[in-house]
């Protein structure tokens, strides 16, 4: 299997446009690598590829793959779209894929139904772009040997479908983590999760590839550093230090681990920083735009 990082960021991407943080200072001077929001392609042979996640930025992400250029006057590389959720960093990149090129576009029920809520992804042509209801726990073709299937993971519904309360820790179709298979190869590709659970943790135990939610270091990151008021969990998204963060609750996964969805906030960003050292001590390397990853 082949994978390309097309965005390495939660929503907003780094820089962020009106964030002058830290790290969205050190994007613009250089100092960090900028990316966008997230979004990972992955090929069985490096010809034909699967897009998961349509982020905002879909458009210059393409621009900046080679490997995703048309190649003859209307034509795509891209047989799929697979969604994980409905958030707007996962979904609005759907709009700049409308100029009538045939792709297969595929989510669950519940994500399905975000978009059909929502009449502007009708100039998504249906026509052209077959939306595929996929049910949880069914092994469907992705594209021609790569297989996928999705699996609960803890999350919550899309922020514009909050009502007054939230449950930040839904077991359904709302938040997805996707299996890919290619071969003898076995990768994970969960950007969202508000929790790592004993059936997640069975879930992962084959994994030979796992791109995990890198959103936030701590709970009460973008609270302590005045960019937010809500804690990661109030988001969905778990920490990743802490006993009972990923790098924790991970360890015993014995697999290439890789964040990716990080915020603009988290100091793991800082290439000579102590998160960074942490991260890296534990196994893990963290994500970039242009990244390519083969399993």
């Amino acid at each position: 299997m082949h994978f390309l990082v097309l965005g390495a960021s939660a929503g907003g991407g780094l820089p962020q446009w009106n964030c002058g943080c830290r790290n969205c200072e050190d994007a613009r001077l250089g100092v960090i690598p900028p990316s966008g929001q997230s979004s990972l392609a992955v090929s069985p042979d490096g010809e034909s590829w699967s897009i998961l996640n349509a982020s905002p930025d879909i458009r210059q992400q393409m621009l900046d793959c080679p490997k995703l250029h048309p190649r003859t006057l209307r034509d795509t590389p891209v047989a799929s779209v697979l969604l994980t959720n409905g958030d707007i960093d996962h979904i609005a990149g759907l709009l700049s894929l409308r100029e009538q090129t045939p792709f297969s576009l595929f989510a669950t029920g519940d994500i399905l139904n975000v978009l059909a809520k929502n009449r502007i992804f009708d100039a998504v042509n249906r026509d052209k772009v077959l939306r595929t209801p996929i049910s949880l726990d069914q092994e469907f073709a992705l594209q021609p040997g790569l297989s996928a299937r999705l699996f609960a993971v803890p999350g919550k519904v899309p922020l514009f479908m909050e009502g007054d309360t939230v449950q930040t820790d839904l077991i359904g179709e709302q938040t997805v983590g996707v299996r890919l298979t290619a071969g003898d190869k076995i990768a994970y590709y969960i950007p969202g999760c508000a929790q790592v659970t004993p059936a997640l943790l069975d879930q992962l135990s084959d994994a030979d590839q796992l791109f995990f939610d890198g959103t936030l270091w701590d709970d009460d990151e973008m609270i302590r550093s005045g960019t937010g008021v809500k804690t990661g969990q109030r988001m969905g998204h778990i920490s990743v230090s802490g006993p009972d963060g990923s790098v924790a609750q991970l360890a015993g996964i014995d697999a290439a681990k890789t964040f990716i969805h990080i915020n603009n906030t988290n100091p793991m960003l800082q290439p000579d920083g102590p998160e960074r050292a942490f991260v890296e001590s534990a196994g893990w390397t963290i994500a970039y735009d242009g990244q390519e990853i083969t399993i």
